[in-house]
């Protein structure tokens, strides 16, 4: 056991929140920035397209099979496999011109030797990096609880937490495997941001009121409405077409202060054009951003990163920028809730074992020997991941707290003869000798048999068994392990359990008290 975790703690084997299921699609979303064309869009898609069909007969050549894709399309304007995904939050509108999706529908994973996360490998290498979008993010597996890396910061100031969040896209770049490093801040349109001067203060006037008459000499503003039967006519003031084309328009045109008097609006406001945010997203009551990357599983664990993260750099970026605050997401978050929620449950399951226990032995001891066995079956169970090739998941945990059942019933079967013998009137260590040799076969053969049908799932490469394996993994060789601690550490467990209590009743030193001791 010691052995165990220290292989574990040594991150010889990896824990994943959950297994990457290989999915017979790849997605892949494009996000370009705010105002870009439909054709501007299609340019960076018949780019991914290139380079995904390039792949293919690459791929085609080399196998000398059927062709690994059966089908591909794409959609500009919305992306509905990514909005489909009940765990992704991330999906754009319908109608949306800078919105972009490929959808790439691969032979059955049982009819193909390459894996999708392989195949997207290849085809981002294929593409390279794209100028133009925002984000080009790929989508492989079948099952997502959201991003492998998502930190949320958050600040009054949104300055600072721009700030914030390129250091931190900075840190993530830094670890090997990362990519897709992107955050929350979208940049919007174009827009024009009037400032209103010091002097025009002095004047009277505010930002409402310089708004206000912007406003209405370009869109205008409502004079009155004139009746026309069941409807109504608006008729709006604003100045002629020839007035608003341009933006020297709006730096030509005089502000009314209020005293009567007309200034031109350079004179009380500045005039700028920059870029706006798209979206600003508050919790709290203050500004956040979220900063997401994905992880390559091949070339990184997402635990081991998000760990380093929050003990290490994460601490000094809030010392860096006062003011700054973080919390994780995404799948820390679920991962989080999920391990607090299993903990509680197995808490209930050892709880009401030993209360089932208790009664029929009628000890509050021999129970507690019957569960020792069940800590020793997490060794079957890492050990059996180790031998699959495969990484601890949540999944893996749900199987130890399945195996804790059975493990009781082979520890029950045999403590339940040995007590039979000795109400005959054995000898404890005749007793115990005995109870191993007779129930030595129904033990076997239940651990055997509960293995044996558990094979033909963990052997299985169809794509509805990929969520059942690590589970399947932990049961049946964590059975298989704890066979050999129920037979030899259980009836040892016994003995030392009815020598600490016959040490125990002769120091008491009374008869009473000792057969009371027996008895417990």
């Amino acid at each position: 056991m010691l052995a165990t975790a220290g292989f574990i703690a040594g991150g010889h084997i990896k824990f994943v929140f959950m297994p990457e299921i290989d999915s017979d699609w790849v997605t892949i979303a494009v996000e370009m920035p705010q105002g870009s064309t439909a054709g501007q869009t299609r340019d960076v898609v018949r780019r991914l397209e290139s380079g995904a069909l390039g792949v293919r007969d690459e791929i085609d050549a080399e196998l000398q099979g059927p062709s690994i894709f059966r089908n591909v399309f794409s959609i500009i304007g919305d992306q509905p496999m990514l909005r489909r995904s009940a765990f992704d939050a991330a999906g754009g509108l319908g109608g949306q011109a800078h919105l972009a999706e490929i959808t790439i529908e691969l032979l059955p994973a049982e009819e193909r030797r390459l894996s999708s996360t392989g195949i997207v490998s290849r085809i981002r290498s294929a593409v390279g990096p794209l100028p133009g979008p925002e984000s080009v993010s790929y989508q492989s597996s079948l099952f997502t609880v959201g991003n492998a890396i998502e930190v949320q910061l958050s600040a009054d100031d949104l300055e600072l937490l721009a700030a914030g969040a390129e250091r931190l896209k900075e840190a993530i770049g830094g670890y090997p495997g990362t990519e897709e490093i992107r955050d929350s801040f979208q940049e919007g349109k174009l827009e024009m941001r009037l400032d209103l001067k010091p002097r025009g203060r002095v004047l009277g006037l505010t930002m409402a009121d310089l708004a206000t008459q912007v406003r209405h000499g370009f869109y205008g503003a409502e004079a009155l409405r004139l009746q026309r039967g069941r409807d109504d006519a608006r008729v709006v003031v604003r100045y002629p077409e020839e007035e608003r084309r341009t933006p020297a328009d709006i730096e030509a045109m005089r502000v009314r202060t209020p005293s009567g008097g007309e200034v031109p609006l350079p004179y009380v406001a500045d005039v700028s054009l920059d870029y706006g945010y798209s979206t600003l997203q508050r919790s709290g009551g203050r500004r956040v951003v979220t900063v997401t990357a994905d992880v390559d599983a091949g070339a990184a664990n997402a635990d081991e990163i998000n760990r380093d993260l929050r003990e290490r750099f994460l601490p000094l970026l809030v010392r860096e920028f006062p003011g700054l605050g973080y919390s994780y997401e995404g799948e820390q978050r679920q991962q989080a809730e999920s391990f607090a929620s299993l903990g509680r449950g197995f808490l209930v399951a050892m709880v009401a074992i030993y209360a089932l226990l208790a009664v029929p032995f009628r000890s509050y001891t021999q129970p507690l020997v019957v569960m020792s066995a069940i800590p020793f079956g997490m060794i079957g169970a890492v050990w059996g991941h180790v031998l699959m090739g495969l990484d601890l998941a949540m999944l893996s945990l749900f199987g130890v707290v399945a195996l804790s059942g059975v493990v009781v019933n082979d520890s029950l079967i045999l403590l339940s003869f040995y007590n039979q013998l000795r109400q005959e009137g054995r000898p404890r260590d005749e007793a115990l000798v005995e109870a191993g040799r007779q129930r030595f076969r129904p033990i076997l053969l239940t651990s055997a048999t509960t293995f044996f049908a558990l094979l033909p799932m963990i052997l299985e490469r169809s794509l509805q068994a990929q969520f059942l394996i690590p589970m399947a993994v932990s049961l049946a060789f964590g059975i298989l392990f704890a066979t050999v601690i129920i037979l030899i550490g259980v009836p040892a467990g016994m003995k030392l359990l009815e020598l600490l209590l016959e040490r125990w009743a002769d120091l008491r030193g009374s008869p009473e008290e000792a057969s009371e001791a027996a008895a417990i």
